[in-house]
C-alpha cells in the first residue's frame, strides 16, 4: 500500500468501539505508533471499561462516548466530534455507521482519514457453502496497520507482544493462591455466540479430567450471571477449580491472565487478552476459522482444535444459524482431544486421566 512519510508532533485520533476481541488487537500496533512516533499526541476512542488493554502504552489519551445518552444519533456525533476538537489524522479502525459520520465530520474540519478495509467479499468466500475459498485471510491486526499506512506513517511489521507478568493485588492474590509449584490454566468457555462456544456439557469433561492432575489449578473466566453460575459449579464440584466470575473487574482480569501458564478459550476476547501478555492459548474452533483472520497474534497455529468439515467456516463471526441445528463442528470435538493439547501446550505430562 502507498504511503507517504509524516513527522510528529501531531494529533491523532484512533477509532476502535467494539468489540473486546477487536479493540485487544489493535493494542500491539497502537504501542508500535507510539514507539514510532513518541512526540504524537495519540488519542483513543473507545469505551471506558476496555481501555485497562492498552496499560503499558505510555502517554495515551482516552475518551470514551456515550452512544446511549449524550452522544446518541446525529446530534451526538457532533456533540462528540465537537467534544473530541481538531485531529491532523483519524485512523478508523472499526468503519460502522457512527464512526462513519464522526470521521467525515473531523475530515471536513481538516483531518486526513483512513478506514479499515475488513476483506468482506475475501470473507464472504471464505464462509460459502459452495466454492469454498478455504484460504488464510490477511490478519486484522495486519488490517489495523494498514490503515496507518495509508495515512503516511512508517509502521513496520507488528511484533509479537512479549511475555510480561502485572504485579497482582492483595484481593486477586487471595483470589488465585500460591502460583510456586503450580500450573495455572485459565478456562474461558464463553463466546458472544453459540457457533463459537464449546458445548457446557463437554467443557464440563474437560475440567473434570484437567482438575485430576497434581499441581493444575484451573481459573474460569467470563461474564453475566449465567456465566458466573456455571462457574461457581465448577468451582464447587473441583476443588482446583477457581471461579474468577464477577469477584474482579477486567484490570484485574489482566493481571491475573499474565500469571497465567496456559489459556484455553474459545474464538473470543481471552484469546486476544492472553495474547497481549505473550501467554500460549489453546483455543477451540467451531462455526469460525482461524483463517478469518482473527487469531490471537503470536499463538501457535497448532494449538488451534478444530475439525476438518466441509461446511467450516459457516460464519465469520459465529452469528449464523447452524445447518445441521447443533453444531457437530463443536459436539464431534472429543473432550480428550481438548485435554491432550492442553497438556502439550502447557508443558503437563500426558496421562491417562479419568471421565467419571
Amino acid at each position: 500500500m502507498a504511503s507517504r512519510s509524516v513527522s510528529a508532533p501531531m494529533r491523532i485520533l484512533v477509532i476502535r468501539l467494539s468489540a473486546m476481541g477487536d479493540v485487544a488487537m489493535s493494542v500491539p500496533v497502537v504501542g508500535a505508533l507510539r514507539k514510532q512516533y513518541p512526540e504524537a499526541q495519540i488519542v483513543v476512542l473507545t469505551p471506558a471499561f476496555l481501555q485497562p488493554f492498552f496499560r503499558g502504552i505510555e502517554a495515551l489519551e482516552f475518551v470514551s462516548p456515550d452512544f446511549t445518552g449524550r452522544h446518541k444519533g446525529l446530534k451526538g456525533v457532533l456533540k462528540l466530534s465537537s467534544e473530541l476538537g481538531r485531529f491532523d489524522m483519524v485512523a478508523d479502525l472499526h468503519d460502522v455507521i457512527r464512526t462513519k459520520m464522526l470521521r467525515r465530520i473531523l475530515r471536513l474540519r481538516g483531518a486526513k482519514v483512513a478506514y479499515i478495509d475488513k476483506g468482506r467479499e475475501e470473507k464472504k468466500a471464505l464462509v460459502a457453502l459452495e466454492n469454498k475459498k478455504l484460504v488464510q485471510l490477511k490478519t486484522t491486526v495486519e488490517r489495523y496497520r494498514e490503515v496507518f499506512l495509508a495515512l503516511g506513517f512508517d509502521l513496520p511489521p507488528i511484533a509479537v507482544p512479549p511475555r510480561v507478568r502485572y504485579s497482582l493485588d492483595a484481593e486477586t492474590e487471595a483470589l488465585a493462591g500460591a502460583h510456586e509449584g503450580k500450573k495455572w490454566i485459565g478456562i474461558a468457555p464463553f463466546a458472544q455466540h453459540q457457533g463459537k462456544i464449546y458445548p457446557l456439557e463437554q467443557m464440563e469433561r474437560v475440567i473434570a479430567m484437567l482438575s485430576q492432575m497434581p499441581g493444575v489449578r484451573l481459573f474460569v473466566f467470563g461474564g453475566g450471571a449465567a456465566e458466573r453460575e456455571y462457574g461457581e459449579r465448577m468451582e464447587e464440584k473441583y476443588g482446583s477449580v477457581v471461579s474468577v466470575i464477577g469477584r474482579i473487574k477486567l484490570a484485574r482480569e489482566m493481571e491475573l491472565i499474565s500469571h497465567l501458564d496456559l489459556m484455553l478459550s474459545m474464538d473470543s476476547s481471552a484469546m486476544h487478552m492472553a495474547s497481549l501478555v505473550g501467554v500460549p492459548v489453546v483455543s477451540v474452533w467451531g462455526a469460525t476459522h482461524p483463517y478469518a483472520g482473527f487469531y490471537g497474534i503470536g499463538q501457535d497455529p497448532q494449538n488451534a482444535v478444530q475439525l476438518d468439515m466441509a461446511c467450516r467456516p459457516c460464519t465469520i463471526y459465529g452469528n449464523r444459524p447452524c445447518a445441521y441445528g447443533d453444531y457437530p463442528c463443536m459436539r464431534g470435538i472429543a473432550p480428550e482431544r481438548i485435554v491432550g493439547q492442553v497438556c502439550k501446550a502447557a508443558g503437563l505430562p500426558s496421562v491417562a486421566v479419568s471421565e467419571s
